[in-house]
């Protein structure tokens, strides 16, 4: 570290623990921005997150770099963008890395790290910390603990999860601020929600989406051969059928992992629209019902706050690793640098946030890391890509910030069929290119918000003049943003350089601890941690 640096990190941790904030982070996976109520969601109600909205700050343009799960913890953790952090994909992150828990830990704070982490590498940096294998598991799932253990905890993993932070709130050393990441698995794949939830959501009809039928009809190098459609892509298991009793092994899940194109319901056969309708409507209460499981768990965390006498002193922030697909573009997952996986939920809570404000500027999720050691008064490391959003938060409006932003996604070939693809994002345009196809896609997001109508799909359009100059313009920003972020279109390019080992194991070498309960799990974890 920089001697300035370091004399900077003594003097911040030479703050009494009464002048430091608390800074909680509750992070859910795939979570659309768009199914949560203060967004404006017309599929369902989070009274809960909302109450972050209304007591704090919701950011309107806070969007993900690489939309897709590992990446996007590495990059929550490190500031920077995946060609430098070195997770593009499903791989393993280097704990020996330094990252943002790590300075915190140093500067005098307590640091925990509770649910999913899909790192593939044990956490570095936390003074406690219970993590699910892999994905992890919905119900009755094991957690892996310090000191190669492990336990399986009966109940629903939502609610396990924030159980778990609250106990790891109550037992915290006093003298101390602490930072938890508390990370829930839902509303991932493959959206089991909790019975409770089930039973609310069962008779709901979902209101369908305007592109739901959409045909990609201007977009040929990306959407046609995507296999992540509700209409084609789902399978069985997504859709909790039941398999014939005789199944067993590897035929059962052959026939799980099958996508239907034809279905008997309630003595009907669906086929065409009609079952493209009734995926979606399977789909979406599933999902649904497990975004209320983490509306939930934010609600207790909140209430425990307010109960210990915390909340005063305490930061909450809310977000999702990616952004998701709720039947737009006729889309579930990710991965595109579309609308609906580009934004991602982000709503703060806390001391010095300007209470109901609504920030416009671009944020992405390279400047949470730098936000949480500018709110912890510490500073910001050179190797961070990206800037502290506490100015935003107090209401303030720096006239250097930026006015667009980069993303770039490598799984090609990978999970569904997702190509390969970079972009930049202004405030009124956006520009993706399939550099594998060299096909670049434009859209005005003014006029066609849904994306629906790519400038450059025809000879006449890319003609146009005005759209031949935006093309040429949006070209030039998004050579400089590579060359500010210093990323190259050949890196990781082929997927035989990407970096080795997956973020889903293996956890062979943990071995079972026997325990059962919350308290017993978070104790086991101070232990091993203390000894």
């Amino acid at each position: 570290m920089k001697r300035s640096l370091l004399i900077l990190t003594l003097l911040g941790s030479m703050l009494s623990a009464a002048e430091k904030p608390n800074i909680l982070f509750i992070f859910s996976d795939d979570h659309a921005q768009h199914a949560i109520s203060a967004y404006g969601s017309k599929v369902n109600q989070t009274p809960n997150i909302d109450r972050l909205a209304k007591e704090g700050a919701r950011f309107t343009n806070s969007f993900v770099t690489n939309s897709i799960c590992t990446p996007s913890r590495a990059t929550l953790l490190t500031g920077q963008y995946s060609h430098r952090n070195g997770v593009p994909v499903f791989n393993r992150f280097d704990g020996s890395r330094d990252h943002v828990a790590k300075h915190l830990q140093q500067g005098g704070y307590h640091t925990g790290m509770i649910g999913k982490w899909h790192l593939g590498s044990d956490p570095t940096g936390f003074d406690r910390w219970i993590v699910l294998p892999g994905q992890g598991a919905y119900w009755n799932p094991q957690f892996l603990l310090p000191g190669k253990k492990k336990t399986t905890i009966e109940g629903h993993c939502t609610d396990i999860t924030t159980d778990l932070g609250i106990e790891w709130m109550k037992t915290r050393p006093k003298d101390k601020p602490f930072f938890l990441m508390l990370h829930q698995k839902a509303p991932h794949r493959a959206w089991e929600p909790a019975t409770r939830h089930i039973e609310m959501f069962k008779d709901k009809v979902i209101p369908e989406p305007e592109t739901l039928w959409d045909d990609y009809a201007t977009r040929p190098a990306a959407l046609p051969v995507n296999e992540q459609t509700v209409a084609r892509d789902l399978t069985r298991r997504d859709l909790k059928l039941t398999p014939p009793a005789d199944l067993k092994g590897p035929a059962l899940q052959k026939w799980m992992n099958e996508k239907p194109m034809e279905l008997e319901i309630d003595g009907k056969v669906l086929t065409g629209q009609d079952l493209v309708k009734w995926k979606y409507q399977k789909y979406m209460r599933d999902y649904l019902a497990c975004v209320q499981g983490v509306d939930d768990g934010v609600g207790k965390v909140l209430d425990y706050l307010d109960e210990a006498g915390l909340a005063e002193n305490t930061i909450v922030i809310y977000s999702a690793d990616n952004g998701w697909y709720l039947g737009d573009l006729g889309l579930y997952d990710k991965r595109f640098m579309y609308e609906p996986g580009l934004h991602v939920p982000l709503l703060v809570r806390g001391p010095g946030v300007k209470k109901g404000s609504l920030p416009s500027q671009f944020v992405a999720n390279i400047d949470l890391a730098p936000t949480f050691l500018d709110l912890a008064g510490l500073p910001v490391p050179d190797f961070m890509q990206g800037r502290s959003i506490a100015a935003l938060l107090r209401g303030e409006s720096p006239p250097d910030w930026r006015k667009s932003m980069y993303y770039r996604y490598y799984h090609d070939p990978g999970h569904h069929n997702t190509r390969a693809h970079l972009g930049v994002r202004t405030a009124t345009h956006k520009l993706i290119h399939y550099w594998k196809q060299d096909a670049y896609e434009l859209f005005d997001l003014t006029a066609d918000p849904h994306e629906q109508h790519n400038l450059l799909f025809s000879q006449a359009d890319a003609q146009n003049p005005a759209i031949a100059t935006k093309f040429t313009e949006l070209k030039g920003e998004l050579a400089r943003l590579k060359q500010h972020y210093q990323d190259t279109d050949d890196l990781y390019a082929d997927p035989a350089t990407w970096p080795a080992g997956s973020a889903d194991g293996p956890w062979d070498a943990y071995q079972p601890s026997g325990m059962k309960s919350v308290s017993e799990a978070i104790q086991a974890a101070q232990d091993s941690q203390t000894k």
